[in-house]
């Protein structure tokens, strides 16, 4: 496939990506607000989650080899960073226990890291897509306008 091509790739991907973090939002907010036992309500967010990673990883994989540049491919390495921080996050508010004030504390960490996700998977969208689908250049000459 060629570079060009490979490039677009990138974009579609990038926007999918996006698409899917916004969709995590949505989830969150039903599993928080469903009557369904917590573990059941929140089980197609975290679906959804890992999901999420599986394609930032492709998306900066990607990338690389579409031969894009070093601030999109770290952004979208910084967006599965950020993914597996989420599950770090979880975890250590779980450990130190679900009805504690600080397990609180931490886990709204989850929700700014989410933004932070989305903004890092925004900015490879809009990067992606503006390398990718560039204006077609003016010809030289002006056209005439016949007479």
């Amino acid at each position: 496939m060629k570079i060009v091509g490979m490039k677009k790739v990138v974009a579609v991907l990038a926007a999918l990506l996006l698409l899917a973090v916004v969709a995590q939002f949505f989830l969150a907010a039903f599993g928080a607000f469903n009557n369904a036992p917590r573990e059941e309500g929140f089980g197609p967010h975290r679906a959804l989650g890992y999901s999420i990673l599986a394609l930032a990883f492709v998306v900066t994989i990607a990338a690389a080899l579409a031969r894009m540049p070093g601030r999109v491919i770290g952004m979208a390495g910084l967006a599965v960073g950020l993914v597996l921080l989420q599950v770090v996050i979880k975890e250590v508010a779980g450990a130190i226990g679900d009805g504690s004030t600080v397990a609180q504390l931490i886990f709204g960490l989850h929700a700014v890291n989410g933004l932070l996700i989305m903004g890092a998977v925004e900015e490879v969208m809009r990067r992606s897509r503006k390398i990718s689908w560039k204006p077609a250049e003016q010809s030289a000459e002006p056209s005439r306008a016949a007479s």
